[in-house]
């Protein structure tokens, strides 16, 4: 570095350094704008009050008079100079050491399998097209080789120099030009020589491969030695490997972005300058997040109903603007979470539990996946249950979640009722203590049934739950050390698909909707849980008294405000949470969550089809089977109103029984069950059949019969006819009773 470049930067040092706020330089706040509050007062500490603050001529031409006094300094609110005060720990908000996507075992997983695809995908592709890429480097041999020539040729020869000399000629400076001539024959002679070494050197490593190596060896080492040829021939330029995935990468998201995009919502009190960025713009997770104080007035909710607005002022799909509130700060902070991709085009949401293990309903349900890919559980105890969505929005997917998560503890009873007809929750008919599939009458006199049932058992555990002793139930709930003690207090939850053919029919609807919000209400503590689904949410099919105590909401698309609020609860559309700006079959999946979370989130739910529900309830119903927690409508009983549609499994056994026969198969029974009530029996087993006698004190027996030709003795498990005669008699006389 010369004198001049030395002295250059002692000034450039010399200005960075002088204080902004010394008389000899404009008074500036050295803090950046976006990250403070406006600067609006210039304050002196020992002016007097009685003085005003903007100070006349006079007092100017008084204050030039003084000349023994030393001039006063205004000291700036904001300036580096008026005093450093120590930022109360408390009050200070540090960031996390660990990322939010690292510090929970799912995040971290989700994030180390889409790196893992991605380069798997990558490997693959370019994996495949090696052929390719090799062909087009051969081709670029010949060119490769001229180059290399070329370039030892120059360096040989002393071409860099040429221009020199060249220069020395037309200087006509014949002492220079001899130099630079005398240095060219030493740089030629040495050039030359180490050239020529390496010639020989390569011809004789060439003649030592031939002979030593073998074919194989010999072709694979003139394929590399053209490779780099062709390597070193490429066009400048032309890229030899393309890229496996082209994205459609968003631009980073700026303060000027949110700006612009905030200035065009429209919103009054809302100027240039006046919006403040409290944190830097971050990543968070597959997006960008930004916290905003907006200016006073004006509050997160008047942007979060403007979404649509303000999705095409960041010029961003409205899949990935997702903004909410933060009401611990104050209610003008707005969190604006911008994602790289629209959340309904992201992968299908795995359920965690979908393929292994079982789950403790005293421990919230895996739900889904909110915008940043953050895992959302359902707390299921002590809460109640309200799903609404348009037709086709994936309402009874979402409520399949939840069924699967309380099928997967065997200390669960399960009410299945789906009032729609289309079978959705068939696949967990072989565990449920009540089941109906329809939207028949009989379906809706058998869900009816089931709320009148529900409200007793509500009174029943309650009267239990009193009885406890405090030093047990201090907290007067059902909790999980209560249920594990097998005196009624387990978890029930009772589902209700399609509820607005219930509360909606003439003759059931009325007494149905008094019950279910009677359930509600008092249920929440004794371990009952009432789950409701409809797809018509309005006062007629709806009642208010349900639909105003359920405590937690999940609401998908849907039409209007009305229906809105009728699900998320009053006030809900004004205070932003509008799941009608969900897409119609685009957003099937997702919707608003209200009451699961601290805040309302958006949330998409883990996919679950009829493939996968099937699997999770067979596994189900293996652990009940070992646990023998088989009872109600899956081990066979019939309620009050299914015994008046024709009979109990008893009843039906008597009347499929062969003649004289005081033993049979039980393999024969199931049979002859699934001929005479297909669809009651279909599917039915042995062991199916087993579980649903044993309980009534019916145990299977080892039958010997001869089969065959031969007369070969076979023995399989079997039921005696005298058995079910002595069962079904107590019956009959119990009921006389």
């Amino acid at each position: 570095m010369n004198h001049e470049e030395e002295e250059l930067f002692r000034r450039l040092e010399a200005d960075l350094t002088t204080d902004p706020t010394t008389p000899t330089g404009t008074p500036v706040d050295a803090t950046p704008a976006r990250f403070t509050e406006p600067l609006d007062v210039v304050a002196n500490p020992d002016q007097d009050d009685a003085e005003p603050t903007g100070a006349g001529p006079a007092a100017l031409l008084a204050s030039a008079d003084d000349e023994d006094e030393e001039p006063e300094q205004s000291v700036y609110v904001d300036s580096a100079t008026s005093g450093i005060v120590p930022a109360d720990p408390d009050r200070a908000v540090r960031r996390p050491v660990i990322p939010a996507w690292a510090r929970s075992k799912s995040s971290l997983l989700a994030a180390a399998k889409r790196a893992g695809a991605q380069v798997g995908y990558s490997v693959a592709f370019h994996l495949v097209r090696t052929p390719w890429y090799a062909t087009r480097l051969w081709a670029y041999a010949p060119r490769g080789l001229y180059r290399l020539l070329a370039g030892l040729t120059a360096w040989a020869t002393d071409a860099e120099g040429a221009p020199m000399r060249a220069y020395s000629v037309r200087r006509e400076d014949a002492e220079l030009y001899l130099k630079l001539t005398r240095k060219r024959d030493d740089r030629v002679r040495l050039r030359t020589l180490v050239l020529a070494l390496g010639t020989i050197a390569a011809l004789v490593g060439a003649l030592v491969a031939y002979v030593l190596l073998g074919s194989a060896e010999l072709l694979t080492l003139t394929g590399g030695l053209l490779l780099a040829l062709g390597a070193h021939g490429r066009p400048a330029g032309e890229p030899l490997i393309r890229r496996a995935v082209n994205k459609r990468v968003m631009p980073r998201l700026t303060s000027d972005h949110v700006e612009k995009a905030l200035l065009v919502l429209g919103i009054g009190g809302m100027g240039k300058g006046e919006i403040g960025f409290p944190d830097p713009i971050h990543r968070d997770g597959p997006g960008w997040r930004a916290v905003v104080d907006l200016p006073p007035g004006i509050t997160a909710t008047d942007v979060m109903e403007r979404r649509r607005r303000l999705a095409s002022g960041l010029r961003r799909p409205l899949g990935t603007v997702w903004p909410e509130g933060d009401p611990n700060e104050h209610e003008g902070r707005l969190v604006l979470w911008v994602g790289d991709k629209d959340l309904a085009k992201t992968d299908k949401v795995a359920w965690p539990l979908a393929k292994t293990g079982r789950h403790d309903l005293f421990k919230p349900v895996p739900f889904g996946v909110d915008p940043r890919g953050r895992v959302i559980a359902l707390p299921i105890i002590q809460h109640n249950y309200l799903f609404g969505s348009a037709p086709g929005q994936g309402k009874t997917s979402s409520v399949r979640v939840m069924v699967s998560g309380a099928a997967l503890d065997t200390s669960c009873e399960l009410w299945l009722h789906e009032n729609k007809g289309t079978g959705d929750l068939d696949a967990f008919e072989q565990i449920a203590h009540r089941f109906v599939s329809g939207i028949d009458d009989d379906a809706i006199a058998y869900a009816a049934e089931s709320l009148a049932l529900l409200r007793e058992e509500v009174q029943r555990r309650a009267a239990i739950l009193k009885g406890l002793p405090l030093d047990i139930c201090p907290d007067k709930r059902t909790t999980r050390q209560i249920a594990d003690k097998n005196i009624g207090l387990h978890p029930l939850l009772a589902v209700f698909d399609e509820v607005q053919n219930v509360f909606a029919h003439k003759k059931y609807g009325k007494k149905a909707g008094e019950d279910a919000e009677f359930v509600i209400k008092l249920g929440r503590a004794l371990g009952v849980v009432l789950v409701l689904a409809t797809q018509r949410p309005d006062k007629e099919s709806l009642p208010t008294g349900v639909s105003g105590n359920v405590t937690i909401r999940f609401c998908l698309k849907v039409a209007g405000q009305v229906e809105n609020d009728m699900i998320l609860g009053t006030s809900a559309y004004k205070n932003g949470i509008r799941a009608t700006t969900f897409r119609p079959e685009i957003d099937a999946g997702i919707g608003y969550l209200v009451g699961a979370t601290a805040l309302p989130t958006v949330v998409k739910t883990a996919y679950l089809d009829g493939p996968a529900a099937q699997a999770i309830a067979d596994r189900a119903h293996a652990m009940r089977l070992a646990a023998g927690k088989i009872t109600g409508h899956a081990a066979g009983e019939r309620s009050a109103t299914e015994e008046e549609r024709g009979g109990s499994v008893l009843d039906d056994l008597l009347a499929i029984w062969p003649a004289n026969e005081p033993k049979v198969w039980s393999e024969t029974l199931v049979a002859a069950l699934a001929a005479l009530r297909p669809d009651a029996y279909t599917g039915w087993g042995p062991d199916q059949l087993s579980a649903v006698l044993k309980p009534r004190g019916i145990p299977t027996v080892q039958i010997g019969r001869r089969v065959g030709e031969g007369g070969k003795l076979v023995n399989r498990r079997g039921v005696e006819h005298a058995r079910i005669l002595a069962t079904v008699a107590e019956r009959d006389r119990n009921r006389a009773e």
